[in-house]
């Protein structure tokens, strides 16, 4: 059976071509490259993740493809996410990679090489049981990332394996290590979705234009300017450069939320305030990973944001793809744009994106 691995160049997706082969598949590699905007060595290392896939696949003595999705990915999750900045969500672009590029071009692509299947370096668990496929976290829950693939459907999870869903990151560099993978200890990736870690705010900025506004606490003082509301996220508490320090009687700010009629940024002092918490959240394009909706009222759990603890919530309406969620606490800075992602026990249910807060 041939499985093509989506190889980064990383440690994760390496050792999953090696955990594939030493359990007998038939095994190549596939680099997506799907970033072109501004490829330049300051931030972009495609070109040396693509040698360290190339060093990988001949240690292993696996084919290595290449291919270019860089106009999908525009299309498809980029622009998107610009769509979502500048209406003042804070979308999540790793959420909507998985969904448009790495379960859907790449699988297409991956099956046109006449693989049978793919195999990613995700933390997580697939598991086939009589009423079709579950995702499942990973049992290293430091590293779990069920929460970035909970849009994937049946077919995808049919498709799908995740050789590293039972091991923890110590375990994966150990193999690495053991083999004599040259990328054993390589760094792992961070920032957004194949463009890599960088300035935020500069980079968005290449897209979307400063708008000024004023920064204003809840009772209306202006207390500053702030340079576009896209800039800033929920919570946010640094760049806001209003004062405010930690341990002193000028308690530090954060953003509360955005009035978007008025171009203004409200903000609030310590990270207790009241204003920062919500416990009922709506939420629209809500996925079920089983194709079920359960009935209403649902006790479950959920993240809004990734690595949050899960809480406890009921579903408390629920019609086509939007619902209503209460959780038992008080959740900080639930956030319009990101995703909320449903659990029960260590399956994840599926999940949507924050459309507001009550």
């Amino acid at each position: 059976m041939r499985i093509i691995v989506g190889l980064s160049g990383g440690v994760d997706s390496s050792v999953a071509a090696l955990l594939l082969q030493q359990q007998g598949y038939e095994v190549q590699g596939l680099f997506m490259k799907n970033w072109e905007e501004d490829d330049t060595a300051d931030y972009c290392s495609a070109a040396q993740d693509v040698q360290d896939a190339q060093a990988v696949c001949e240690q292993l003595g696996i084919l290595l493809h290449r291919v270019n999705f860089a106009t999908e990915y525009w299309e498809t999750v980029f622009s998107q996410c610009l769509q979502e900045y500048e209406a003042g969500r804070t979308p999540n672009p790793d959420v909507l990679c998985n969904r448009e590029i790495k379960f859907k071009v790449f699988l297409e692509h991956a099956l046109r090489l006449g693989g049978e299947g793919i195999a990613t370096g995700h933390y997580a668990r697939i598991q086939a049981g009589p009423e079709g496929y579950q995702l499942l976290k990973a049992l290293d829950l430091e590293k779990d990332q069920s929460y970035f693939l909970h849009l994937l459907n049946q077919s995808q999870l049919a498709l799908s394996q995740f050789p590293l869903g039972y091991l923890t990151k110590p375990q994966v560099r150990n193999l690495a290590r053991q083999v004599g993978l040259a990328n054993f200890a390589k760094k792992d990736s961070t920032g957004l979705c194949f463009i890599g870690e960088r300035p935020f705010k500069t980079f968005l900025q290449q897209f979307l234009p400063m708008q000024p506004g004023p920064i204003e606490d809840e009772k209306g003082k202006y207390l500053g300017e702030h340079q576009g509301l896209m800039y800033y996220t929920l919570g946010q508490r640094q760049g806001l450069n209003i004062g405010g320090r930690a341990g002193s009687l000028e308690q530090p700010w954060y953003v509360a939320t955005k009035d978007r009629e008025r171009n203004c940024l409200i903000v609030v002092q310590g990270r207790h305030h009241p204003a920062l918490f919500k416990r009922q959240v709506r939420v629209t394009q809500l996925h079920w990973i089983s194709n079920h909706p359960p009935t209403c009222p649902f006790s479950c759990h959920a993240k809004t944001r990734y690595r949050q603890p899960d809480q406890p919530c009921v579903l408390l309406e629920l019609t086509s793809q939007r619902g209503l969620i209460e959780f038992v606490d008080p959740q900080f800075a639930v956030t319009p744009g990101q995703s909320l992602v449903l659990y029960q026990g260590e399956i994840c249910l599926g999940g949507g994106i924050i459309e507001e807060t009550i």
